[in-house]
């Protein structure tokens, strides 16, 4: 009788710890890593505000995160490009519903080492330069003798196809590009050799301090500004991606990133709010 009773005890303890969970929601968040620093923080202080919902954060990149939607995985992409025409008819194909919720704006810096004499480019010379029309510092009239070591994102990568779009206008990058998986590897290998050239969010830029310098494009600096006005060419919007009119725990986390908290959160770590548009 007593073991019975011991027994029974015990499952009602289990049955209680196991319990504390069940009212728990859990939203997944994968996808761009030029998002992921903004999504990390706000998750953070979402969840300590609501201690009802668990969220996960990962990478991987605008497509990853995309192709997480589009197979049911994830409960939220985060893309730093529009979804592709192929991406849509994927979701059509399925029955999906995919809404697009911009949180906010940004800026490719194109970057280049501090001890870089250099200090503006055009997007015709970079395309010839990640086209590998263009392979040394002298070509440029610096008084730079090198190599130009090309960093790129990889495909993956909403932050390529912007660069892609913009710059390589249909050219192939050069087979020599070093090709890596987040502005963070990229800003870290610009930091660490004189003679790279790379591509960042303007947030990852502004990390990067003295160490590295954002060139002009075209006569025009990488600014919020110029990036809300379109007069930057290498402007681009951050997006979250849903199925369906959000609901429940995703509704709630949305309207966070979208109000004062989280706007805040984005303006801190480097990119732009959606309200410096309204002012």
């Amino acid at each position: 009788m007593k073991k019975v009773l011991l027994s029974s005890l015990v499952l009602c303890f289990i049955l209680s710890l196991s319990g504390l969970s069940w009212g728990v929601e859990k939203v997944d968040v994968q996808g761009s890593t030029t998002i992921l620093p903004i999504m990390q923080i706000i998750a953070e202080e979402f969840m300590a505000q609501n201690e009802d919902i668990e969220v996960t954060v990962g990478g991987g990149g605008s497509g990853v995160g995309i192709s997480a939607l589009l197979d049911g995985v994830t409960n939220v992409a985060m893309a730093s490009r529009d979804m592709k025409e192929e991406e849509w008819q994927k979701a059509k194909e399925k029955g999906l519903d995919i809404r697009e919720i911009e949180i906010a704006k940004d800026a490719l810096s194109v970057i280049v080492n501090y001890l870089n004499p250099i200090s503006e480019i055009d997007v015709d010379t970079l395309q010839k330069i990640y086209t590998g029309g263009i392979s040394n510092w002298q070509e440029l009239g610096v008084a730079l003798d090198g190599e130009i070591v090309i960093i790129s994102r990889d495909t993956n990568s909403g932050t390529f196809e912007v660069f892609n779009e913009h710059v390589l206008r249909g050219e192939e990058l050069a087979d020599k590009a070093l090709r890596l998986p987040s502005n963070q590897a990229v800003l870290n290998e610009v930091v660490s050799n004189p003679n790279a050239m790379g591509y960042v969010g303007l947030g990852y830029a502004q990390q990067g301090g003295d160490k590295i310098k954002a060139l002009t494009v075209n006569g025009v600096e990488a600014s919020p500004e110029k990036a809300l006005s379109g007069e930057y060419p290498l402007s681009r919007g951050l997006y979250l991606y849903v199925n369906g009119e959000p609901q429940g725990a995703v509704k709630k986390l949305i309207d966070f990133v979208l109000g004062p908290e989280g706007q805040t959160i984005v303006e801190e770590e480097g990119f732009i709010p959606l309200s410096l548009n309204e002012d």
